[in-house]
This record gives C-alpha cells, sequence and structure tokens, in this order.
C-alpha cells in the first residue's frame, strides 16, 4: 500500500515521506525523477491517467470504497466505478463534490 505524507516547509517546498512495497520502489523512484525534472508537465509523466484515474488513486489512499464514497456524495457505487473506468464523464459540479469529499483540489477531476 502507498502511503503519503506531506509536510509544508516555510520555504515553498514540500516534505514528502513515502510508504511503498519493496517491489515497486524502482518504478516509484523512476516517476518521482521523472516528475523533478523540469518543464515535465503532468501528461508527460503519466501520458495514460485520466480523471477516473485520479478519482481511483485519491479513494484508494484515502482507504474508501466506491460504496462509502458513494454514499458520501449520495450517488450509488455504480455511478463511482463508471467514472474511475471512464464509462462516465465527471462534470464540473460533481467535480467539486468530489474535490470536498476527498479533500483534494476539483480541477484534479476535470
Amino acid at each position: 500500500m502507498l502511503e503519503l505524507t506531506k509536510k509544508p516547509l516555510t520555504d515553498g517546498l514540500v516534505h514528502l515521506e513515502l510508504t511503498v512495497p519493496v517491489e515497486r520502489l524502482g518504478r516509484v523512484e523512476e516517476a518521482i525523477a521523472e516528475a523533478l525534472e523540469p518543464n515535465s508537465s503532468i501528461e508527460e509523466v503519466f501520458p495514460d491517467m485520466g480523471p477516473g484515474d485520479v478519482l481511483a488513486g485519491a479513494r484508494g489512499l484515502r482507504e474508501m470504497t466506491q460504496a462509502q464514497l458513494g454514499e458520501k456524495l449520495g450517488v450509488h457505487k455504480a455511478n463511482i466505478s463508471a467514472m474511475e473506468r471512464g464509462k462516465r464523464t465527471i462534470g464540473l459540479d460533481m467535480a467539486k463534490r468530489l474535490g470536498e469529499a476527498l479533500d483534494m483540489p476539483f480541477k484534479m477531476f476535470l
């Protein structure tokens, strides 16, 4: 399981601490190194990542099931599943609700 701890510093940086499975350490190190390269966009680092992937990852990091998130949002878990699989689009209103429910910027879901 991936565990992430963030601690803001006073110089505009953030201290990150990660706990990852040992078998994935190399891939995580590569992704971080690529993300830190100057002028790398998120699309370049994670070319296949869409709003559904962000939703699934954010929900997973919070150890929340689709049913739990659906209940918090007042929607059926099938709707959450469809959004994660890209079968249902995430509109502005839903993105804002997801952002609030998962405590992250809503623009991540658009």
